[in-house]
C-alpha cells in the first residue's frame, strides 16, 4: 500500500518551552484548526486533550511527552496536504527527560516564549538541548494578549543569550487587549483577527501607524539572510528587490541550516497567530529529506552505517520512549528514519550494553503498529520512513534502542540521559503491595530513564531516585492510581557520588588454592582523577600477555562493579580513568570470576590511596521576586549555603536572583519561599553539577553512612 503523504511533505516537530509559557494550549489551538478535534481543550479547565493524564489535568502542567499527527492545507488552503507529527513536551525541569529524548528524534522544534515572562530558565534549557541535537526551530511569541507583553523585547533577549540570528517573519499589531493581529514582513500585508475561535479573519493593507516600522523590520530580515546567502546580501547592497519565492526559500535554507530562527507572535489563548505558526511550520521547517539521513554501527562489524530517509532502504527506527498502557500494555514509541514497518514483522533490536560496552543484537516481533493521539490509537497495517508511531509486542526494549531490519541490523546513537540528583525510601503499607511494588516501580523505570530503582543492601530498604521532589511524587501517586499500591515514603535523600584526588597505584590479589579447582586472580591499576563531568574510562595497558586478553573484560566488569559503592559511605563513584598495567595468572586455577574479583579488590584499595571526596549536586536556582522582598529572599539562600551568581531589574517591578544551593539544603524551599514572599515569588530550580561537600558536612554524611551499615 503506498504512503499517502510524500516524505518531502512531512514534518516532524515539538512544541517545547519553559513551563506554563502556552505550549499545551498552541497544541490544542494547532488539532483544532487542522481538524483534528472539533473542540477547543483548555488547560486551565483540565480538558487538554494533550494533558491525558490524572495528574497533569490536576495540576494544569503536562508530565509526559504525548505524541499526535494532524495534516493541513495552509491557512488559505493554498498548500499541498502535509503531515504533521507532533510532540507536545512538558515545561518543569523535573520531566525534562521526556524533552531530551523527543528533541533526539524530531526534525524541527517551535519554541514557544511567553510575551510577558521572555527568556525563562527552562526556555534556555530548552534551547540548548535543541541545539545538542541540531534541531531547526521557529520562535512562537505566545500571550500576546497579557499585560507587559512585548514582543521586540522577547525576540532582543533571544538574541542577546541565545546567540541566536533572530529575525522576526512577521510584528504584532498591538499588544496587550490591543493585540488584533500581524504583519507579514514577507508578503508586506496586515491580518486582522475577526472572530473569537481565530477562524475569521481578513487580509489588508499595513495600517499607516506601521508602515514605516514594517519597512525598518522587513529590512532587518533580509539583513538576516545576508548573513549566510551571499546571492541575496549582493542584491541587498545593490538596493534590488528580492521576490518573495527568493525570501521564503532563503529562509527555509537557512532555518534547516540552523543559521536562522524566523519568529512569529500570537496568543494561543486568543485564538490568534497560530494559523501563521502552522504555516511556518509547513514553509520553513525541514522534511526528513531535507534533515538528511542518519548514521549508526554495524553491531557485528562496529562499521559505520548510513541510512537515508527513503522507504526503499532497511527498515531502521529508534525507541525513543515506552509507556505502560493498562488497555494495550506495553507501548514502545518508534521514530521511523528509513524502509518500512508492517504489523507482525520480526525486528532486530541492537544496542550498545552500557556495563560491558558490548553491542547486543537479538529479534523480536512487532505485534501492532498505532498512529497515537494523545492517549487514544489508530491500528495502522503499515508505517513509513519519517513517520512517529507506537507498537506492541517488543516486550524487552528500553529507550534508546535501534529497531531495525532483522537482516540489516544497525545500533544508532542512544539518546543520554542526566544521573537523578533526589532519592527517597519507599515501602508497602500491607503485604499484598510488598508482591505488586516491585514489579510496577520496574515497569515505571522502563519508561523514565531518569528514575532509578534499587535495594539498599545495608538496610534492605527499596530506594527510589528522581530529577526532583516533584518527579518522585508523581511516581508515588501513580504508583497508587495506575497500578493499586499503597506505600509510605521517607525523608528525600540527596544522591551525593565519590570521586578521588590524585593518582595511585593498587594491587588486586583473588588467590583461592586449597586443593581441588582454585581461583587465581591477579592485577594491578592505576586510577586518576578526570575533570568533573568526565564519567568513567578504561584503559587497557596491558603488556607482554601478562593478563590473558580473554580476562581483561572480566577485570573491567569488577572494577565497574565497583563503581557501584565508593569507600567512603557507599555512593556510586564517578570522574575517574582507570588503567589496567599488568597482572599474572595460573594455568589452571584463573579464571572470569577470579579476575573479576581481582578488579575489584584493586579497585577499593586504589580508592583508599588517592583520597577520596564526596561530591554534592548543586543546583542553580533562579527566583523572580518583588523588589521589596529581595532581602528576605537572598538571605534565606545564604543562609542554606546559597552562592550568589547576579541580581538583575525586569519589566513590572521585578527582580530576578541567581544563585547556587546544595540540594541538601533546597528540601522545603519552594513553601519557605512562598510564605517569605506572601506567595508572589516565583522560583524555578534546575540540576547545575557536583561539587565537593565541605569537610565537616561530609563528615557528617559519612558518619551517618557508616553508622547505618
Amino acid at each position: 500500500m503506498p504512503r499517502k503523504t510524500p516524505l518531502e511533505l512531512v514534518r516532524n516537530i515539538g512544541i517545547a518551552a519553559h513551563i506554563d509559557a502556552g505550549k499545551t494550549t498552541t497544541t490544542e489551538r494547532i488539532l483544532y484548526y487542522t481538524g483534528k478535534q472539533h473542540k477547543m481543550g483548555e488547560v486551565h479547565e483540565g480538558a487538554a486533550t494533550m494533558d491525558w493524564m490524572e495528574q497533569e489535568q490536576e495540576r494544569g502542567i503536562t508530565i509526559t511527552s504525548a505524541a499526535t499527527t494532524c495534516y493541513w492545507k495552509g491557512s488559505n488552503g493554498d498548500k499541498p496536504e502535509h503531515k504533521i507529527n507532533i510532540i507536545d513536551t512538558p515545561g518543569h525541569v523535573d520531566f525534562t527527560v521526556e524533552v531530551e529524548r523527543s528533541l533526539r528524534v524530531l526534525d524541527g522544534c517551535v519554541a514557544v516564549f511567553c510575551a510577558v515572562g521572555g527568556v525563562q530558565p527552562q526556555s534556555e534549557t530548552v534551547w540548548r538541548q535543541a541545539t545538542k541535537y541540531a534541531v531547526p526551530r521557529v520562535v512562537y511569541v505566545n500571550k500576546m494578549d497579557r499585560l507587559g507583553a512585548d514582543f521586540f523585547n522577547v525576540v532582543d533577549k533571544i538574541r542577546e543569550r541565545m546567540g541566536a540570528n533572530i529575525a522576526p517573519i512577521q510584528i504584532p499589531i498591538g499588544a496587550e487587549s490591543n493585540y488584533k493581529g500581524y504583519v507579514d514582513l514577507i508578503t508586506m500585508k496586515a491580518t486582522l483577527y475577526k472572530s473569537d475561535d481565530g477562524k475569521v479573519y481578513e487580509e489588508v493593507e499595513i495600517p499607516a501607524d506601521l508602515v514605516s516600522q514594517a519597512a525598518q523590520w522587513r529590512e532587518k530580515l533580509i539583513e538576516a539572510i545576508s548573513e549566510y546567502d551571499d546571492a541575496i546580501m549582493e542584491r541587498f547592497l545593490e538596493g534590488q528587490e528580492i521576490s518573495e519565492a527568493e525570501i521564503r526559500e532563503a529562509i527555509r535554507k537557512g532555518t534547516t541550516s540552523l543559521k536562522l530562527v524566523p519568529a512569529l507572535s500570537g496568543s494561543s489563548f486568543k485564538n490568534k497567530g497560530v494559523q501563521a505558526m502552522i504555516d511556518a511550520v509547513c514553509d520553513y521547517l525541514p522534511s526528513p529529506i531535507e534533515k538528511g539521513g542518519v548514521k549508526g554501527v554495524d553491531p557485528h562489524t562496529e562499521a559505520e552505517v548510513a541510512r537515508n530517509p527513503d522507504d526503499k532502504e532497511p527498515f531502521t527506527a529508534l525507541a525513543f520512549k515506552i509507556m505502560s498502557d493498562k488497555y494495550v500494555g506495553r507501548l514502545t514509541f518508534l521514530r521511523i528514519y528509513s524502509g518500512v514497518l508492517k504489523k507482525g514483522t520480526a525486528v532486530s533490536i541492537a544496542y550498545r550494553d552500557p556495563q560491558t560496552n558490548e553491542f547486543r543484537v537479538r529479534t523480536e516481533r512487532i505485534g501492532r503498529v498505532l498512529e497515537m493521539h494523545a492517549n487514544q490509537r489508530n491500528d495502522l497495517d503499515e508505517s513509513y520512513a519519517g513517520d512517529i508511531v507506537g507498537v506492541i509486542g517488543l516486550g524487552d526494549v528500553n529507550t534508546g534502542h535501534s529497531v531495525c531490519a532483522e537482516d540489516h541490523p544497525v545500533a544508532l546513537e542512544s539518546i543520554k540521559f542526566p544521573e537523578p540528583v533526589i532519592q527517597i525510601a519507599i515501602e508497602p503499607k500491607s503485604k499484598a503491595d510488598q508482591e505488586k511494588l516491585g514489579q510496577s516501580l520496574q515497569r515505571l523505570a522502563q519508561e523514565d530513564p531518569t528514575f532509578r530503582v534499587y535495594t539498599d543492601q545495608e538496610s534492605g530498604q527499596t530506594i527510589i531516585s528522581g530529577m526532583g521532589e516533584l518527579h518522585l511524587e508523581i511516581i508515588v501517586d501513580r504508583l497508587n492510581r495506575e497500578f493499586g499500591v499503597q506505600a509510605n515514603q521517607g525523608k528525600p535523600q540527596v544522591a551525593y557520588r565519590e570521586t578521588v584526588r590524585v593518582k595511585a597505584k593498587a594491587e588486586g590479589r583473588f588467590i583461592r588454592q586449597s586443593g581441588g579447582s582454585g581461583q587465581y586472580g591477579h592485577c594491578w591499576i592505576e586510577m586518576e582523577p578526570l575533570p568533573a563531568g568526565s564519567g568513567f574510562v578504561f584503559e587497557n595497558k596491558v603488556t607482554g600477555g601478562s593478563i590473558p586478553k580473554e580476562y581483561i573484560p572480566a577485570c573491567e566488569k569488577g572494577i565497574r562493579e565497583g563503581l557501584l559503592s565508593g569507600v567512603l559511605a557507599g555512593y556510586p563513584v564517578v570522574d575517574l580513568k582507570v588503567a589496567l598495567t599488568e597482572g599474572s595468572y595460573h594455568e589452571v586455577d584463573s579464571n572470569e570470576n577470579a579476575f573479576k574479583q581481582a578488579g575489584l579488590i584493586a579497585f577499593r584499595e586504589a580508592m583508599k590511596k588517592c583520597q577520596p571526596l564526596l561530591k554534592e549536586p548543586i543546583m542553580h536556582v533562579e527566583v523572580t521576586t518583588p523588589e521589596q522582598n529581595v532581602g528576605d529572599v537572598v538571605g534565606d539562600i545564604n543562609s542554606r549555603r546559597g552562592r550568589m551568581e547576579g541580581m538583575e531589574p525586569a519589566p513590572g517591578g521585578v527582580t530576578i536572583i541567581n544563585a547556587l544551593v546544595p540540594l541538601a539544603e533546597m528540601f522545603g524551599y519552594v513553601t519557605t519561599l512562598r510564605s517569605l514572599t506572601q506567595g508572589r515569588a516565583t522560583p524555578n530550580v534546575t540540576p547545575s553539577h557536583y561539587e565537593e561537600v565541605p569537610n565537616n558536612i561530609a563528615t557528617e554524611v559519612v558518619a551517618k553512612a557508616q553508622g547505618g551499615r
